[in-house]
């Protein structure tokens, strides 16, 4: 058996005695075995490293629940992860922006940021077992990030469960022996509705996107049918909401509060369903979609190869962005959920297996989608690109119809809606346990009640909601889309990116991890945590701000008021982290220099800003990595 004797800066993270539940009398040396972590001193051996070292929390913590089983955590973060952007956003992507070429960009990003973000997170969450929030102890003055990625995960909550309605809404709707968007005479329709067979390239013209021909019986029956949105005139005109999507809106909060109110030990079975139920129905969906009429044509336009593309900043900005956001660092939900597991889990592993299977569930549900947009283009007689879209304008407008022509339509409609909403529900579910574990590990008597607050944040969600069950709704969804998550939560991981890797520092941090799997991240993880995501993230703020524009949905232009109120939106997350460092400074005592120290100092190691060690204030902590 190798011991060592730690040096002075490891003994300071070493969990106190009294986390242990061992009172000692007089101060012993602490001895830590080199290859599993666990501890010893000279007159005690703590045998289970988990109940002990975990430094930053409380006594509480030792009670703090885990995941039942090893799955549940791993079905939870591919849940997460792989949601509706998955379906509705990469495969378009990939096809416009250059097809194989674009898998270039995107691997690269993964590899350099998306991998290494996804790993820091669930290692922040797994060691110090504290919401987004109350894992700041790390670093105190960064804790406004904590409160501002809660805030984001919130306000996604608003609209995202609307879309998750719509898709319950759409399944209550196929359950008929005709799909009723598959023709023009019903109440909804109006005079314009033309027959889809009847449409060709001639009908639409060369101007036209097929995806963006407006009297279709399926885009009638998503906008004039389920949105109402030719009752109203703009985001000034909203209504009232809808019943019947209201009613679905209740069902999926209901969905959502039975899933999550007794913690972890509920929502791990949950996704037993909802984690894997999407890959069932996509390879169903993928074995038809390959058995139509032109799907040959479709999945060759999806792999076609145009490396002249790279060329275009836009598509290396598309693949950051999609890298990002198809990951979910950020939100505070890889943070929360790793936070339920063993102190010794092997979350290395974890992130490597969870991030790989997100993104080639990305690639092969392309597969699915162009198999049929390819038979939509053959039937209608045009070009792939005047089929292909994304977001809501694929999966509630151009592949229903492709579903309606279908023998056995109504089956492969429930089919269909079942995945949308199963993807959604695990991605709510884990936005919503970000919002609830934060501010329940943070305060207190949230966590004694944590039914009760269950309750009153679905409850609070579905509020907010009803503003895009109205018949102008979907002009607030999409304000909400690009303005509540958009560049706010860059902004909130970058921050967190620097908290981490230069405040607290990666060697640091990297110990921590030692102490948790028994060997440290190599230099390549050191580097990206400290220099390769920072820049990345930097990069697709500073894209992501110069390549905004002016809110519209379809030809309707926003008005400018309502950019103003989407940007207060995104300010109103972001300023925590400003306003609660000033706060922090203000709150503690001391001279200007003591004041900073006790700021950037983990909550553990105060007594050393007494002493003057501070290791911030020296310029090893600054150039070690």
């Amino acid at each position: 058996m190798n011991i060592q004797v730690l040096p002075e800066h490891k003994l300071s993270s070493v969990a106190p005695l009294k986390q242990c539940n061992v009172e000692k009398k007089e101060v012993e040396l602490i001895l830590v075995k080199d290859q599993n972590g666990v501890q010893y001193t000279s007159s005690t051996i703590i045998p289970t490293p988990a109940r002990c070292a975990a430094p930053r929390g409380t006594s509480s913590d030792i009670d703090r629940e885990t995941w039942g089983k090893k799955i549940d955590f791993l079905l939870s973060v591919i849940g997460f992860a792989v949601d509706l952007a998955n379906v509705w956003r990469f495969p378009y992507l990939c096809y416009k922006n250059g097809g194989g070429a674009f898998l270039i960009p995107y691997i690269l990003f993964l590899v350099i940021a998306g991998m290494p973000l996804f790993y820091m997170e669930l290692a922040l969450g797994q060691y110090n077992r504290e919401g987004a929030a109350t894992v700041w102890k790390i670093c105190p003055v960064f804790k406004g990030v904590g409160y501002t990625v809660i805030v984001i995960a919130l306000y996604v909550g608003f609209y995202y469960n609307v879309i998750i309605a719509w898709s319950l809404y759409y399944l209550y709707s196929s359950m008929t022996a005709e799909l009723p968007w598959l023709k023009c005479d019903n109440k909804w329709n109006s005079e314009n509705c033309t027959n889809p067979n009847n449409i060709n390239g001639t009908v639409i013209g060369d101007n036209t996107s097929y995806a963006k021909y407006k009297f279709t019986p399926a885009a009638e029956y998503y906008e004039r049918g389920v949105l109402h949105l030719h009752e109203s005139k703009g985001i000034h005109d909203l209504g009232l909401p809808r019943w019947e999507l209201t009613l679905c809106l209740v069902v999926v909060v209901f969905i959502l509060y039975f899933s999550l109110w007794k913690g972890v030990k509920s929502s791990g079975k949950v996704v037993y369903i909802t984690a894997t139920m999407p890959y069932v129905v996509l390879f169903v969906l993928l074995i038809r979609g390959i058995t139509l009429p032109g799907a040959l044509d479709g999945i060759k336009a999806y792999l076609h190869i145009d490396f002249a593309r790279l060329n275009n900043l836009q598509v290396w900005i598309d693949a950051a962005t999609q890298i990002f956001y198809s990951l979910g660092a950020g939100f505070g939900v890889l943070i929360a959920f790793a936070s339920y597991n063993k102190f010794d889990n092997n979350c290395y592993r974890d992130a490597i297996l969870t991030s790989t299977v997100n993104c080639i569930t990305s690639f092969v549900s392309g597969f699915a989608i162009f198999s049929v947009l390819g038979y939509m283009a053959q039937k209608h007689q045009v070009d792939i690109d005047k089929v292909a879209t994304d977001g809501a304008g694929l999966v509630f407008i151009i592949y229903p119809e492709a579903i309606s022509t279908l023998p056995g339509s109504t089956f492969w409609a429930i089919v269909f809606f079942i995945m949308l909403l199963t993807l959604g529900i695990d991605s709510s579910m884990g936005g919503m346990e970000a919002v609830i574990t934060g501010l329940a590990d943070d305060f207190k008597i949230l966590k004694r009640n944590r039914k009760l607050f269950t309750f009153a944040t679905a409850f609070g969600t579905f509020l907010f909601a009803l503003l895009c069950v109205t018949n102008g709704g979907i002009y607030v969804l999409t304000l909400l889309d690009k303005y509540a998550a958009g560049t706010s939560i860059l902004f909130g991981v970058l921050i967190e990116a620097i908290g981490v890797s230069w405040f607290y520092g990666v060697d640091r941090f990297s110990e921590d991890i030692e102490r948790m799997m028994g060997f440290k991240p190599g230099l390549y993880w050191r580097l990206c945590w400290k220099f390769v995501s920072p820049i990345f993230l930097l990069f697709v703020v500073i894209a992501s701000t110069l390549t905004s524009t002016g809110l519209k949905y379809d030809e309707y232009v926003f008005p400018e008021w309502a950019n103003h109120l989407g940007w207060a939106v995104a300010m109103s997350s972001m300023l925590f982290v400003p306003f609660y460092a000033i706060y922090k400074f203000f709150s503690v005592r001391g001279t200007f220099k003591e004041r900073i120290a006790y700021c950037i100092t983990p909550e553990h190691e105060h007594h050393k800003v007494a002493e003057g060690n501070v290791r911030q204030f020296k310029l090893r902590h600054w150039l070690t990595i």
